[in-house]
């Protein structure tokens, strides 16, 4: 336990909820507690730090039938994976070999083709290249299991209408933030997640795709109907036909929805744990998320050694766009370089990234906080309530970390 956690009083767990937690945030663990427990087969974890050190560590119920989480059960995460890749680009930006002004075409040639040579590598970070569809990149799941060919497509591919505007690239943007590192570093985006953003912060947290044998992160079973209504009766055909409507709802449909594509996520072993979708398939436990963006959130430091400089701080915290986002339905999704803020109580000063069924990575600056929040469960029917949990997350975890710093503040004795 951290020096932080057990120098103050700690909160009495709810039953059924492992870990420790400063006694300031109750009122956040309940809430857990309360949405989280009691499903079989269901589970999650919260992680709060504040300048680095944990005062939230938690976890509940299932990682699969019959299996307790743990500290080290991760879970998909869905679009919070994008974070984390973001976070490999950022590396390498801080090194030099990537400039957020630049051409993308500059590091990686085969990028120029079709009229794409002056998009920038800050239109890809921001969602505006104009590449968000899947219809002109994939013919069906095969396509996208095969990562190299989803970038070699995407280098190929023509940008749509939608080109210098927001609209997020629900998968293809995974793909074209590898395309990119591979073409400055040589290497996948699988071991970039290990060397530039795992190992150095100390975490085995942090996976794309299934964490390797012998490693402590494991992968919970998704719960749930996942995405299996997708795929039956008329609900292919409506979203086929909806590609070529204008507005939200096709791009929407343009950006998540191939014949087929529901099977990524079906079964007890489920094909999404075994390719590279750095738009999608990070498996991740809440500490590392906290973890990555507890650097973040204090000034690129972790541990006392520099992580990322205060430049490419700077820039990461900077909102790059206050438009709505063309293909989230117009939500306000107040884009950075590689990650978005949320106009609501907690949330509105930070960063970070939420993904499919609501598990998320959160860096609070103005008060050297970070959260992870992760859990299993996929289903249609609650998709809606679990897509939401930054919102009661965060402000608690917010009001907590407050609290936590008046308090400490009040019991520091005086110097002599």
């Amino acid at each position: 336990m951290s020096n932080v956690a057990s120098s103050q009083a700690l909160a009495d767990l709810p039953t059924g909820v492992d870990g420790f937690a400063s006694a300031e945030f109750g009122p956040l663990v309940r809430t857990f507690a309360r949405r989280l427990g009691n499903k079989a087969g269901g589970g999650g974890a919260l992680t709060v730090h504040r300048h680095g050190e944990p005062l939230v560590e938690v976890w509940t119920g299932e990682s699969g039938p019959a299996r307790p989480w743990t500290a080290d059960t991760g879970s998909v995460v869905f679009s919070a994976t994008k974070g984390v890749a973001a976070t490999v680009i950022h590396r390498l930006a801080d090194r030099g070999l990537i400039d957020y002004a630049a051409p993308v075409s500059e590091y990686w040639p085969e990028f120029a083709a079709n009229g794409k040579a002056k998009i920038t590598v800050r239109q890809i970070l921001t969602h505006s290249a104009g590449l968000s569809g899947l219809p002109e990149i994939a013919r069906g799941l095969d396509d996208v299991l095969d990562h190299h060919l989803m970038e070699e497509r995407l280098a190929a591919a023509k940008p749509d209408r939608l080109l210098g505007i927001p609209a997020y690239h629900a998968l293809t943007y995974g793909w074209l933030l590898a395309g990119l590192a591979r073409a400055v570093t040589g290497r996948g985006m699988s071991e970039l997640f290990r060397t530039e953003v795992a190992e150095p912060l100390g975490t085995d947290g942090i996976h794309l795709g299934r964490p390797p044998a012998g490693v402590p992160t494991t992968a919970a079973t998704l719960l749930g109907n996942r995405l299996a209504v997708v795929g039956t009766g008329y609900v292919p055909l409506f979203l086929g036909r909806s590609y070529g409507l204008p507005g939200a709802i096709g791009a929407l449909a343009r950006s998540l929805f191939l014949p087929g594509l529901e099977i990524l996520v079906d079964g007890d072993d489920p094909a999404v744990l075994d390719t590279e979708l750095p738009a999608g398939n990070g498996v991740c436990t809440a500490t590392g998320l906290a973890t990555m963006y507890g650097a973040l959130a204090n000034g690129g430091m972790v541990a006392g050694r520099r992580y990322l400089s205060p430049h490419t701080i700077k820039a990461m915290r900077r909102i790059e766009s206050y438009r709505l986002d063309h293909t989230i339905l117009y939500a306000p999704m107040l884009w950075h370089l590689g990650y978005h803020s949320l106009p609501i109580p907690g949330a509105h000063a930070g960063f970070g990234h939420i993904g499919l069924g609501g598990s998320f990575g959160w860096a609070e600056p103005r008060l050297g906080l970070s959260v992870g929040f992760v859990h299993n469960r996929l289903s249609v029917a609650g998709l809606a309530t679990d897509q939401i949990a930054s919102a009661w997350v965060l402000p608690l975890a917010v009001r907590g970390a407050r609290t936590t710093r008046r308090t400490v503040t009040r019991t520091q004795p005086r110097a002599a």
